[in-house]
């Protein structure tokens, strides 16, 4: 039997840890069982976004799979190849980052990135200081129908893409980046980087935002109250085609690209890519706050 790549799981506020964890060595569904990975450890903390009785819960079913859970960062890290901080809270993102940037472990960071952009830019640096490995995505990014698309449609043609989705409620912090990243990782798997403008305005049934992009390319991000359906269309001179999460195994098409990344040295997702869309998402907001268009700070 081949030796597995060890990895420990940083948070237990979100529900990811669990899936990540039940697809790699849990009951995972038929054809969905993640190989050359094991979870032996995960670190718990408090945060808004999830209770002491709920981590409860979380703990024993990660214990029934052979995972120690622990309160200490340096029991955690014991014994591992790689790290997954799985913290639903992003403004935990960068404390944590710095906690275990220095070990040169790869690391998935999950999404958002961070909770705005200053946090996001001292990441990068931290990841530049130390020259680890890292990524982080959204599992929308992965969907295959959008991926057809892409496959199908050259970068330099997409002229047009509206992308829509939830806009999920956060305990804390901006509603916005936490569940709006989703929608906007899309738009930027889509686009590409180099947005340059974003007009945002909120209704009662969410947020609608307009990107502006060079040489007359153009993004729309719709963000709704309580419709969680995710999907979008792509126009290129051709006409337009669009893309559901109908059917879609959204954990495990991403787990499988942090498997690659942890076995196979894979980068699947660049990190000026990510931070496009943690720039989208502040730009959002700021629209919404100046009520106007607002200019994309990288």
């Amino acid at each position: 039997m081949s030796k597995s790549f060890k990895v420990a799981m940083i948070g237990l506020d979100t529900s990811h840890t669990i899936e990540f964890t039940k697809l790699i060595q849990g009951e995972a569904p038929a054809g969905q069982k993640v190989e050359g990975l094991e979870v032996v450890s995960c670190l718990r903390f408090p945060t808004p976004f999830q209770n002491e009785e709920g981590q409860d819960t979380r703990q024993k079913q990660m214990e029934a799979w052979g995972v120690k859970v622990t309160r200490d960062l340096s029991q955690a890290l014991e014994g591992v190849d790689g790290l997954l901080l799985e913290i639903n809270d992003p403004a935990f993102h960068l404390g944590y980052f710095e906690k275990v940037a220095a070990l040169g472990k790869p690391i998935f960071l999950d999404k958002p990135m961070a909770s705005n952009m200053t946090e996001a830019r001292a990441i990068e640096a931290l990841v530049k200081k130390h020259g680890v490995r890292v990524w982080s995505s959204s599992s929308l990014r992965f969907l295959k129908s959008l991926q057809g698309l892409l496959a199908q449609i050259p970068a330099a043609e997409r002229k047009y893409a509206n992308v829509y989705g939830p806009l999920g409620q956060a305990p804390a912090g901006s509603s916005v980046t936490w569940y709006g990243v989703h929608t906007v990782e899309m738009l930027v798997a889509i686009m590409g980087v180099g947005a340059r403008a974003v007009s945002a305005h909120q209704a009662d049934s969410g947020i609608t935002a307009t990107i502006v992009y060079d040489h007359g390319r153009r993004g729309v991000v719709e963000l709704t109250n309580q419709l969680w359906l995710y999907g979008g269309r792509i126009i290129d001179g051709k006409g337009a085609r669009s893309f559901t999460h109908e059917n879609e195994t959204l954990y495990f098409n991403l787990l499988g690209q942090i498997a690659d990344f942890f076995l196979k040295g894979a980068l699947p997702v660049p990190l000026s890519e990510t931070l496009e869309v943690q720039a989208i998402l502040g730009a959002i907001d700021a629209s919404l706050a100046a009520k106007g268009e607002v200019k994309v700070d990288r």
